[in-house]
């Protein structure tokens, strides 16, 4: 593990690198596809700043709101903090972000959406090897399994001789291959169908994977995370359901000139 690098004497932490890189490759994957789309390529940078601003807000904020009683001694000092960021909270600021970038443009339309959900899963999955590498505690529960590791110099290291499910790997890998799936299906389907399959895919993984991971059960015998991919889950299934059911499988495909 290695939580920050030195480099020309500055200290730079491993977990910002993946987090910058994962925004360099959203912004190059959403300058291709505007491209495509015969959008101006320029907005790829205001999308990606959008998104920035929107997701730090909101993924600093969640982690206020869900660790109130931690942090509410100190909670301005807290709130400007650099550490304590929650991935729901940070999609959540980053969609609000987006879309009032999207109403100001008058560019608000499916296939937008669909564009900005390939990039969610690609940074996803960047953003979970900048967890492995830091190792930020994003890993799973003990394990004996043969690629179990430990996360001994980690920012929040493991026991000595403790070894746990590496989870972020994952995710990482889980992630690229949805990333890859609705990038291959972006002219192949109807607008509006990648957008509710990533909330399908995205929500199936991260309701499965938490069942390996270390945060404590809410309600039902389900995490906080479950519980948000659930619903998640169920609006895209529902997307495609009426889709489904005001045209058949038909609707699903794009519609031809």
């Amino acid at each position: 593990m290695k939580p920050e690098i030195q480099l020309l004497g500055i200290s730079i932490k491993t977990f910002g690198v993946a987090f910058a890189l994962g925004f360099l490759a959203c912004g190059a994957l959403v300058a291709r596809r505007l491209r495509e789309l015969g959008k101006p390529v320029d907005w790829a940078y205001e999308i990606v700043f959008a998104a920035l601003i929107g997701g730090v807000v909101g993924a600093r904020g969640y982690y206020v709101i869900q660790n109130y009683d931690q942090v509410k001694h100190d909670l301005l000092g807290n709130i400007f903090s650099g550490s304590g960021l929650v991935w729901y909270g940070g999609a959540i600021g980053g969609a609000i972000g987006v879309i009032a970038w999207m109403r100001w443009r008058h560019a608000l339309e499916l296939k937008m959406l669909d564009m900005c959900a390939t990039a969610l899963a690609l940074g996803y999955a960047i953003g979970r090897i900048g967890c492995q590498i830091s190792g930020d505690g994003d890993y799973g529960i003990r394990s004996s399994l043969p690629w179990a590791m430990g996360y001994p110099h980690g920012t929040v290291p493991t026991p000595p001789g403790v070894r746990v499910q590496p989870t972020p790997i994952y995710e990482t890998v889980t992630m690229c291959l949805l990333a890859y799936f609705l990038w291959k299906l972006r002219d192949r389907v109807r607008p509006g169908v990648i957008f509710a399959l990533y909330l399908v895919g995205s929500g199936l993984e991260r309701f499965l994977v938490e069942f390996i991971r270390r945060n404590s059960e809410v309600l039902a015998g389900l995490t906080t995370p479950q519980l948000e991919s659930v619903a998640a889950f169920a609006i895209g299934v529902a997307w495609l359901g009426v889709m489904v059911s005001r045209g058949g499988t038909a609707a699903l495909r794009p519609r031809t000139a």
